[in-house]
C-alpha cells in the first residue's frame, strides 16, 4: 500500500504554487504539475546569477544592451519565467519593481512592459500576473490594468484591511506573508510552534480574511481574491493552509521537499482530523476570529470595515492604517527594502555584463 505523504494531503485540500524560478526545482519534488509559479526580485536576481543561465544573460544583453539595464532585468525575468510555462497549470508571476510601490503609473507601465515581453514568448495574458505590493497607490493600479486584460496579486500583505483593498482593486489574489521578514533574518523572534494553524501569531489574520472574503462573496455576489499565502519556514506552516480556507499555498522547494518525506501515519500533521471532516472554518479555530495577538491591547475587537473606500484619494485610508498597525508598516517596509536591495543585485550583474560585452567588442 502507498503510503500517503503530507505533500499528498495537502494536495488534496487546495491548489499548490511553486516559490521557484528554476525550471529543474519546479519538476523535482511534486508528482504533479504546481498550479502557479511565482517570483520576486531575489528569486530573478539568483537565476539572472547562475551558471546555468549565462549564455542566456550575455545573448540577452548583447541584443538589447542599449536599450538600459530596467530593459533587460524585465527581458530576463520573462525568459526565466517563461521557461517554467509548460511545468505548470496555471499562471506565471512576476512582480512589480519595490521603488514604484507608491506611484500607480509606474506600476502599469511595468505590469505592461513584463506582460509584452511575455507575450513576445508566446505566454499569454491568462497565463500571466503580475504581484503588486499592498500599498495604496500600487492597488489603484489594478483596476487599470484589469481593462486591459492584465491580472494582479496583491502581495506583501500583513492585515485584514490589505485583504479588504485587494479585493475592492479587483485583484485576482492576494499573498499574505505567514511570516514577517524578521523571522527570517533572526530565527530566534520566529514561533516556532507545534500547531501553526492553533497557536501561530498570524493564523487569526487568515481566518479573519476568510471570513471577510466569505461574507462579501455572499453579500455582493462577487468573487473575491484567492487567498495564496506564502513565507513559510516550516512543512507545519504549510499544512495549515488548508486549515485555514486557503485556496492556494505557494511554496519554496526546500518545504516542497519536507512535505514529500513526511508520511501521514507516522507523523501525522498538526491538525489531521480536521483533514478527515473538511469543515471550514475549522472547529478548533473559530476562537481566533475574535482574537489578534499582533495587536494585543491595540485591538477593539472588530474587524475592518468592508465600507471603507480603501482606494480613494491614492490609498489615502489604506496608508493610514498600515502606518497604525506596526507590524504591517515594519514588515511592508522591510520586505520593499529586501526587493529594492535584490533589485539593485541584478541591476549590478546587468551592468557587469554590460561592461565585459563592450570590452570585448573594443578588443576585437
Amino acid at each position: 500500500m502507498t503510503t500517503m505523504t503530507w505533500l499528498d494531503m495537502l494536495q488534496k485540500r487546495l491548489r499548490i504554487d511553486i516559490d521557484c524560478v528554476d525550471p529543474a526545482e519546479a519538476r523535482r519534488f511534486l508528482p504533479f504539475k504546481p498550479h502557479d509559479q511565482t517570483s520576486n526580485q531575489r528569486l530573478i536576481f539568483e537565476q539572472i546569477t547562475a551558471p546555468q543561465n549565462r549564455k542566456l544573460l550575455l545573448k540577452t544583453v548583447k541584443e538589447g544592451g542599449e536599450e538600459g539595464w530596467e530593459v533587460i532585468l524585465n527581458r530576463m525575468s520573462a525568459l526565466l519565467c517563461a521557461k517554467n510555462i509548460d511545468n505548470i497549470e496555471g499562471r506565471v508571476l512576476l512582480q512589480s519593481s519595490a521603488a514604484y510601490a507608491y506611484d500607480t503609473d509606474k506600476i502599469v507601465a511595468h505590469a505592461r512592459a513584463y506582460v509584452q515581453e511575455l507575450e513576445k514568448l508566446g505566454v499569454s495574458k491568462d497565463r500571466i500576473c503580475i504581484k503588486i505590493p499592498a500599498t495604496g497607490p500600487a492597488l489603484n493600479a489594478s483596476p487599470i490594468l484589469l481593462e486591459e486584460g492584465i491580472r494582479t496579486l496583491a502581495t506583501s500583505i500583513f492585515c485584514v484591511a490589505q485583504a479588504i483593498a485587494a479585493s475592492q482593486a479587483k485583484c485576482l489574489s492576494i499573498s499574505p506573508y505567514y511570516n514577517f521578514p524578521w523571522f527570517h533574518m533572526d530565527r530566534t523572534q520566529w514561533p516556532d510552534v507545534q500547531d501553526p494553524a492553533l497557536q501561530h501569531p498570524m493564523s487569526p489574520r487568515l481566518l479573519q480574511i476568510r471570513q471577510v472574503y466569505d461574507r462579501l462573496r455572499e453579500e455582493i455576489g462577487l468573487e473575491q481574491p484567492l487567498m495564496k499565502p506564502a513565507s513559510f519556514i516550516s512543512a507545519k506552516e504549510a499544512m495549515a493552509m488548508a486549515e485555514l480556507g486557503c485556496e492556494h499555498a505557494t511554496i519554496p522547494e526546500d518545504i516542497l521537499l519536507q512535505l514529500s518525506e513526511l508520511d501521514t501515519k507516522s507523523a501525522p500533521p498538526p491538525g489531521s482530523a480536521w483533514f478527515a471532516d473538511n469543515r471550514l472554518p475549522s472547529y478548533r479555530l473559530a476562537h481566533l476570529l475574535k482574537m489578534d495577538v499582533l495587536s494585543g491591547d491595540l485591538w477593539d475587537g472588530r474587524l475592518p470595515s468592508t465600507g471603507v473606500d480603501y482606494l480613494a484619494n491614492n490609498g489615502a485610508n489604506l496608508t493610514k492604517v498600515i502606518e497604525a498597525d506596526t507590524v504591517t508598516r515594519e514588515g511592508l517596509h522591510l520586505a520593499l527594502e529586501a526587493f529594492l536591495e535584490n533589485e539593485s543585485q541584478s541591476r549590478a550583474a546587468i551592468e557587469e555584463a554590460i561592461r565585459q560585452l563592450c570590452a570585448e567588442t573594443s578588443d576585437v
